[in-house]
C-alpha cells in the first residue's frame, strides 16, 4: 500500500467517525467561584477562591436533567442534551448567578458561575 492510499484511508475513517456520531459532546464547561472572600478587597490580593465541591443542578422543563460536582480547584464539566436549562446549587449563597444556559448541539460551552457570598 502506498502512503498516498495509507493517508487516503486515515482520512476517510476520521471523516466516517465524525459523521457518525462520534464529534464533541454537547453540554457545558466552566468555572465556579465564590467572593467576596473577606469584607474589604485590596488590589492585588484576591478576593474570590474556588467552589470546590458545589452540585450544579440542570434543570430542563422542570425536571432535574443533569448534576455536577466541581472539583478542588473550582472546575465542573457536564453532558447534556442541546437545550436551554435553569440552573442552582446547592451552595449557600446572598446570590448565584448566571441562572440560566443554552446548550448547542455539538458543542461544549464554556459557562462560569459566581456565588455570591453576601460578605460585605
Amino acid at each position: 500500500m502506498t502512503k498516498a492510499v495509507a493517508l487516503g484511508a486515515l482520512a476517510a475513517l476520521a471523516i466516517g467517525c465524525g459523521s457518525a456520531g462520534g464529534g464533541t459532546a454537547t453540554g457545558f464547561r466552566g468555572y465556579v467561584k465564590r467572593g467576596p472572600t473577606m469584607p474589604v478587597c485590596r488590589v492585588g490580593v484576591p478576593c474570590t477562591a474556588p467552589a470546590k465541591g458545589v452540585k450544579l443542578r440542570f434543570s430542563r422543563a422542570g425536571k432535574l436533567a443533569a448534576t455536577a460536582t466541581t472539583n478542588d480547584r473550582g472546575w465542573y464539566r457536564v453532558v447534556l442534551r442541546a437545550g436551554r436549562y435553569t440552573v442552582s446549587t446547592n451552595a449557600k449563597a446572598e446570590a448565584f448567578g448566571p441562572r440560566t444556559a443554552a446548550a448547542q448541539k455539538g458543542r461544549m460551552i464554556r459557562r462560569d458561575f459566581l456565588i455570591d457570598t453576601g460578605i460585605r
